[in-house]
């Protein structure tokens, strides 16, 4: 099933084109929860919460084996950047796979393989031969690994589910993982310290059983059928023309890209904040980390009910959001910066997958897989690079400001680019008030263009 090109498939459409009229059956899509009304997204979203929470399980395991190893923090930080080192090298090489291939059995290779690292490193830990170079190699192999994963995940939900119910899978995809983000740190926590953190890693190994069984049990027949790229050169560069080439898919782009690289820098913040301005100890560390998760669950609830993306939900929303960081970074009183951890994280996230939706609905199914490619790399590929920048800042100039720089440099980012939107889709920027509520909005101008109905 095709969902047509640029606009014409944006959020906002013509009620009256029949080309995205979902199979019979499938029609409603009202509720938080519609989308797990289809039997093949049920059981993707069950495996994903199980593989999920394996998953934070062996990210806080991880960490806590190398600073057991090492002692140093620095070795910490190489093992995350390995992780996403070949995302940022060959992030857009796996967009080219995904549209080649059948996304159903890359999903069940790639799953497996991520299994196979993680009995790997069970493996080696519980035998006592671990070393830090073991676990580097295991970081970057899983960073292979979800170069092909992570576009062919993403653009799958739309095989899945079709385009009507789209926005809603996409944003229960990320309460799926917001709430394994609550349950996995506190599971492996409690396995370290209890048994061991190789058995913790053994957990997250067998964890990938779930979405293995789930992708096997699948119906391919009720999959929404798309055309797949033929094999030939050229695909990366025209994947690549195909987004430059579209505002409706540069710009919010490269909001995530500005809002990825220098406002989600949270374990600087939050560890600066804990330790240097607050004088709190880990397990209160561990309270802020829960507070900003239990926020970004409810920014994914609150998404899946919501009807629509918009651009000027998009643009408000990161406005919002480097906002509401200067506000946490001045916050006088330890509770007050805690409680406001909260909305940021339900903030931030309604960001991330407003602007999710808006992308792959606005992306001929063809190219889905290269753009969410690009997409992934912008968004997850700027932490290398925002990371270091913003923990100079945090030391050097304490965490107020290093926290209150990523809220200014976020907020520009929001304001600029809604401005490039609002040229791009024939409207203006107006701050309207209704009641006692302000809200950011896209007015037309006299002339609007094409794109002025995706805003």
């Amino acid at each position: 099933m095709r969902t047509g090109n640029g606009a014409d498939s944006a959020p906002g459409h013509n009620p009256h084109d029949t080309r995205h009229t979902p199979p019979p059956g499938r029609e409603r899509t009202d509720g938080t929860f519609s989308s797990l009304k289809v039997r093949n997204y049920r059981l993707f979203f069950t495996g994903a919460i199980v593989s999920n929470t394996g998953t934070w399980m062996a990210r806080i395991t991880q960490d806590w084996l190398v600073l057991s190893l090492t002692g140093s923090a620095a070795a910490v930080g190489i093992t995350t950047a390995l992780q996403f080192l070949p995302l940022l090298l060959f992030g857009l090489y796996g967009g080219v796979i995904a549209d080649r291939y059948p996304k159903r059995r890359l999903l069940i290779v790639s799953q497996g393989a991520l299994g196979l690292c993680g009995l790997a490193l069970a493996a080696l830990t519980l035998s006592g031969h671990v070393q830090v170079w073991h676990v580097y190699l295991v970081a970057f192999l899983l960073g292979m690994v979800t170069v092909v994963d992570n576009p062919t995940r993403q653009s799958f939900v739309s095989e899945m589910v079709g385009p009507a119910q789209l926005r809603n899978a996409v944003s229960l995809n990320s309460a799926n993982f917001q709430s394994a983000r609550l349950i996995g740190p506190a599971v492996a926590g409690l396995l370290i310290a209890s048994v061991g953190s190789g058995w913790a890693f053994l957990v997250n190994a067998l964890s990938f059983l779930a979405p293995l069984t789930a992708l096997l049990l699948m119906r391919p027949a009720e999959l929404h059928k798309v055309e797949r790229a033929p094999r030939g050169k050229g695909q990366l560069r025209e994947g690549l023309r195909y987004v430059a080439r579209r505002p409706e898919l540069i710009w919010p782009i490269a909001l995530v890209g500005c809002i990825g690289t220098f406002g989600f820098n949270f374990p600087i913040w939050l560890t600066a904040f804990a330790d240097g301005v607050f004088h709190v100890g880990p397990g209160t560390y561990g309270l802020l980390n829960t507070l900003m998760a239990a926020g970004s669950l409810g920014g994914a609830l609150l998404a899946a009910r919501r009807g629509t993306s918009r651009l000027r939900l998009l643009v408000g929303a990161a406005v919002v959001f480097g906002v509401l960081e200067m506000t946490a970074a001045l916050s006088p009183s330890f509770w007050l910066f805690a409680l406001l951890l909260m909305p940021i994280g339900m903030v931030g996230l309604t960001v991330n997958v407003t602007a999710n939706s808006i992308v792959q609905l606005a992306t001929d199914p063809v190219m889905r897989g290269r753009v969410m490619s690009l997409y992934l790399m912008v968004f997850a590929g700027g932490t290398p690079i925002g990371a270091p920048l913003l923990g100079w800042i945090t030391d050097t100039f304490g965490a107020r400001i290093g926290f209150a720089t990523g809220g200014v440099l976020s907020l520009v980012s929001a304001v600029l680019i809604g401005l490039v939107l609002s040229r791009a889709t024939g409207t203006r920027l107006r701050l309207e008030l209704r009641g006692r509520h302000p809200r950011l909005a896209f007015v037309p101008r006299e002339r609007p263009r094409e794109l002025a109905t995706a805003a």
